[in-house]
């Protein structure tokens, strides 16, 4: 009978220590899970930081420049009055509105569509692994190692109508001369040529990341069952680099849409507007002339912003369907 006691005893103590432990150990864990939110947010704002100060802020004041009639003395003092939509109607409306934005179009597809096809061939080719293979790769990287203001110099130089390399070349061959930079019909297509041959080099590494990716084995079996260079690279190695395709080509395009360097060094996007970008005139109009209109430039801006977002969204959208 005492023993049994005991035992009712000992079971009621258990059962009160464990109800007791309960709240200990809900405490404990959300002690814990304070401390576990307390180190993410520890971790996330410097990044937070440093994305409203140097993303979210320039934004929001290139937005509020281009709703704003800017002179000079007012981007300085302040005070500068509302408009509204008004730069943007005026650069809408104004001539070079249609020739900019064809040309940025053209830039921007053309170089992307020989950057890509030029950098997927070059990946392939130095997939084979023959001798000399890591050096040659190497010197392909020049041009993107290159300063830009370095490689549009030596552009210009090149493509110069009187001393000109190309056009040394070209005399050679009973062609020529060619205005590269000074002929409207010219000059877009010499700033295209450049940034090419700059933007080849990207691609190439890219590109040739993700066929070393690609497992050796899908190549030998596809050999085995008889499939030529062409095939293995329609069925196998194409298909399984569309993922790492569609990252080159939207970091490419978003890189392109903005190119100035290049454009402003070689033709100042000249003659008569023939190789002017919205980068180039935004620039232009912002700082470019005797008296800045620098409401309309940061409009040209923010329309150029505007369609760097919409590639990212249509990347995205791509993206989640081939996903599902």
């Amino acid at each position: 009978m005492n023993n049994g006691s005991q035992t009712l005893d000992r079971s009621v103590r258990g059962r009160a220590g464990a109800a007791n432990d309960a709240p200990a150990s809900g405490r404990a864990r959300r002690s814990r899970n304070r401390s576990s939110q307390l180190a993410a947010w520890a971790f996330l704002t410097p990044l937070t930081v440093y994305l409203l100060a140097f993303y979210a802020y320039p934004l929001y004041r290139n937005l509020d420049l281009s709703l704003r009639d800017y002179t000079v003395y007012s981007f300085v003092h302040g005070g500068a009055p509302f408009t509204g939509f008004a730069n943007y109607t005026a650069v809408i409306h104004d001539p070079t509105f249609v020739k900019a934005l064809v040309n940025t179009l053209l830039f921007t597809f053309i170089s992307l569509l020989f950057q890509f096809t030029i950098g997927m061939a070059l990946a392939v080719f130095f997939a084979q692994h023959f001798p000399l293979s890591p050096i040659l790769r190497a010197l392909f990287l020049v041009p993107w190692l290159l300063p830009l203001i370095v490689s549009a110099s030596t552009w210009s130089w090149m493509l110069d109508s009187g001393s000109g390399v190309v056009n040394y070349g070209l005399h050679f061959l009973g062609i020529g001369p060619v205005n590269w930079l000074t002929s409207p019909s010219w000059s877009l297509a010499s700033v295209i040529i450049a940034n090419i041959w700059i933007g080849i080099p990207f691609n190439l590494v890219l590109l040739y990341s993700g066929i070393q990716a690609i497992p050796a084995t899908l190549s030998e079996a596809a050999a085995i069952d008889g499939a030529g260079p062409w095939t293995k690279f329609r069925r196998i190695t194409f298909p399984l680099l569309r993922p790492v395709s569609a990252i080159t080509l939207m970091l490419g395009m978003v890189y392109t849409l903005k190119v100035f360097d290049i454009i402003w060094i070689m033709t100042k996007g000249g003659p008569v507007d023939a190789s002017t970008t919205f980068a180039t005139w935004s620039y232009r109009l912002g700082f470019g002339n005797l008296l800045p209109e620098f409401g309309p430039g940061a409009a040209v801006g923010n329309l150029l912003v505007v369609m760097a977002l919409i590639a990212g969204l249509v990347y995205i959208r791509v993206q989640r369907r081939q996903a599902a």
